[in-house]
């Protein structure tokens, strides 16, 4: 076969799939033509390609250099399958919810070449098929009569440039009206569906004539500038900088804004109130979505009330019992932990840090004790599973996720416990406090009993929270809410290298390491892996060698944690590597390629976005327990749940045999392997460095060069954010 452009007809059954990008739909498959001894590779652009499809296609052989002949698809047109194996592939191809390849098998072998006839005219007959009940005959007419539904959403969306991906979930969202609604307002698909971001939306419009000039371009432009910003953990913009960031996100080679037209449509979408703007003295003014003004506002005004209402407490009471305990327990408090309880018995809010090794896990264990000796109902909470489990250990007290403790209510989409309905309970803990973003505290803060007390624990050096805010560094930043800082490493805590380094590295001193031997004498080690290759191969031989013969096993104890998804040593392909390491295909484990993802039963998953219909939320770790093709279902186990996700909604989760240390906030994990390496020196920071350290309970094994682990302890990146918490406090407390 020589290169041609000559067009030519080729039709055939899609024998496998090897390759298929959802975002471009880029495809390379095999196809059985008749007449061929040989599978013919094809490659194209396809809206939706499965095995079993009989397709029609128009292009021109080419010849390719390492992989031969192949037919490049200019158009192709899907025709019903002729052959009782095409049919049987295309029905179990996944197509179908409800149907796999043992049920497609059944209904071939019955109904052989009439089988589509029938599932399109007369699907009431599968009833006859042994195995069939009519509940199923029900699913698969329903299933049926949705995928020719979608398959003209992903035409259309195909033809506008949007990625096939998001074709189910946009089919989920709108319905019969996903057509209509894309084409009167595509930005909307930027507001509703997770995944289709501003940019997605903007090229579907321009397809659809859109003017890039248009005011409707220029007012999404300006919401998703906003929301950018959200993501990096600001809550406003000043009203100059949107104006820059929005002419730079809205210029297109033939179209470039005018800023003063800007600058004059977030004036009119302040005047109108889609939008909030506010005079600053630093700033002339500030630019809010409505949600994140309203929600600092209101959490500040909350705040303020608490810290208003009086408490009177029997304080040489409390200190007996503080003598009584440390007597009972063997324990004696430091001056500062002390401190801590008898501000915990006396204050409405306090907040509790410090460090790893400074003793904030006996302090909250005292408070916690004094609290139920004093007839208090507690309930305690943290932003994660995993850290209200550590909770619960820490106390012997039963502790929730915050989302369970106030009851979120999928239906309604709000927590049923606010301000009319709060927690009841008279003491409330919040752990790992610095995941706190604006609208969890501002939900929180709605939900606590003004009679109540709020102690909020967390380390103010570890990364700020994934969402906008700042909030735990804005209450102690104001001055208005009591603090108690533990600054004393105890004695104990001192022979863990990993406390010691935590502290080393948030001096700014480089930490004391130990490189790795067979025979480790401390528990914070360091792979001098000069280049990421030689990184990712030292990651290898720490899990098949190493860490086996240390007692810990390297598919369940172990966390790899990156500053970043992308290269060598990211988590992307990292996830890859230690897929096929840790959990290894086998003939009977499940495993579906989605997305160019491939998931397999026994894989180690995260959780992306918050899912409240599911109760799971962004961070969350589970372990893939089931894949179903028959229902298309995916079962993941998180913390003893079970939950189980439709095909279309797999881009909420990710591998995490490998996760960025962003993800881990709030989680502890046995063994914790951190890869530094200059090609991440954009994000090193000291207190990535730390966050990351930190998360280790037992091991910790830094692999990388020297200057790159010297790099991150030297780099403090500013943690500034644009929040006006702070402030609003103070302004609260002056306006008395």
């Amino acid at each position: 076969m020589t290169n041609s452009t000559q067009y030519e007809t080729l039709t055939g059954v899609v024998e496998r799939l090897t390759y298929h990008s959802p975002e471009s739909g880029y495809s390379v498959a095999r196809l059985k033509a008749p007449g061929e001894r040989d599978l013919i590779t094809i490659i194209g652009s396809f809206a939706n390609i499965q095995p079993g499809q009989t397709l029609r296609l128009s292009g021109f052989w080419r010849e390719h250099p390492k992989y031969g002949g192949q037919f490049q698809v200019i158009k192709y047109q899907e025709t019903k399958p002729a052959t009782i194996t095409g049919i049987e592939k295309y029905l179990g191809s996944g197509l179908i919810k409800g149907v796999g390849p043992v049920t497609a098998k059944r209904i071939v072998a019955h109904f052989g070449l009439e089988t589509l006839d029938i599932i399109e005219n007369s699907i009431e007959r599968l009833i006859e098929v042994p195995g069939i009940a009519k509940k199923r005959v029900k699913m698969i007419q329903t299933a049926w009569e949705t995928q020719k539904a979608i398959k003209e959403v992903m035409l259309f969306l195909q033809s506008h440039g949007v990625s096939t991906t998001y074709a189910v979930k946009i089919f989920k969202q709108y319905g019969d009206q996903s057509i209509e609604i894309v084409t009167n307002n595509p930005y909307q698909l930027a507001t509703d569906i997770y995944g289709i971001g501003f940019v997605t939306a903007d090229a579907i419009a321009r397809n659809l004539g859109i003017a890039p000039g248009s005011e409707y371009r220029y007012r999404a432009g300006i919401i998703h500038v906003l929301s950018e910003a959200a993501e990096d953990g600001h809550c406003f913009l000043p009203q100059a900088e949107l104006v820059e960031r929005v002419v730079q996100r809205l210029s297109l080679q033939d179209h470039q804004p005018s800023p003063q037209l800007v600058g004059e449509l977030i004036f009119q979408m302040g005047m109108t109130q889609e939008l909030v703007m506010q005079g600053h003295r630093e700033h002339s003014f500030v630019c809010y979505q409505n949600a994140f003004y309203h929600s600092e506002q209101n959490l500040a005004a909350r705040l303020h009330q608490l810290l208003s209402r009086p408490l009177t407490v029997d304080l040489p009471r409390v200190r007996t019992w503080m003598e009584r305990f440390t007597v009972a327990t063997g324990m004696q408090l430091s001056p500062a932990q002390q401190q801590a309880v008898e501000m915990a018995a006396t204050q409405r809010v306090l907040i509790l840090t410090g460090g790893p090794g400074t003793g904030k896990t006996f302090a909250l264990r005292t408070i916690v004790a004094l609290w139920k000796a004093m007839g208090k109902s507690i309930a305690l909470a943290s932003p994660t599973g995993r850290a209200a489990q550590r909770l619960s250990e820490m106390t012997g007290f039963e502790a929730k996720t915050i989302h369970r403790l106030l009851e979120f209510d999928p239906p309604t989409m709000k927590f049923k416990r606010d301000l009319d309905h709060p927690i009841e309970a008279q003491a409330i803990v919040v752990d790992e406090a610095s995941m706190l973003d604006l609208f969890l505290a501002h939900s929180l803060l709605k939900a606590i009993p003004p009679d109540a007390q709020l102690l909020l624990v967390g380390d103010i050096d570890q990364l700020p929270s994934v969402g906008p805010g700042n909030v735990l560094r804005d209450l102690i930043a104001s001055k208005q809410v009591p603090v108690v800082r533990l600054t004393q490493v105890f004695r104990q805590a001192q022979a863990s290298q990993i406390v010691s380094n935590a502290h080393r590295i948030n001096s700014g001193q480089y930490p004391t390491l130990e490189s790795v031997s067979l025979a480790p004498r401390s528990d914070c080690l360091w792979v001098n892996a000069t280049e990421a290759e030689h990184g990712v191969q030292g990651i290898r031989e720490l899990l098949t060698d190493l860490i086996p013969r240390l007692g810990f096993d390297a598919a369940r104890d172990v966390q790899v944690l990156c500053p970043m998804t992308r290269g060598e040593v990211g988590t992307r392909n990292l996830n890859a590597v230690l897929q096929e390491l840790l959990n290894p295909p086998r003939p009977d484990k499940g495993e579906l390629i989605r997305g160019g993802m491939k998931l397999r039963v026994g894989d180690r998953v995260i959780q992306q976005v918050n899912d409240y219909n599911r109760e799971v939320f962004n961070g969350d770790l589970g372990v893939i327990s089931a894949i179903d093709t028959e229902e298309q279902e995916v079962t993941v186990q998180f913390e003893g749940r079970f939950v189980t996700y439709d095909y279309a909604d797999l881009n909420e989760l990710a591998l995490a045999w490998a996760v960025t240390i962003h993800k881990a906030q709030g989680s502890e994990y046995p063994v914790v392997i951190l890869p530094m390496f200059m090609q991440h020196y954009l994000m090193l920071s000291r207190n990535l460095l730390y966050t990351g350290l930190t998360r280790a309970k037992h091991l910790a094994i830094l692999v990388g060069p020297a200057k790159a682990i010297g790099l991150a302890v030297k780099q403090v990146k500013d943690q500034r954010r644009y929040t006006l918490l702070a402030q609003r406090l103070i302004s609260a407390a002056r306006s008395i």
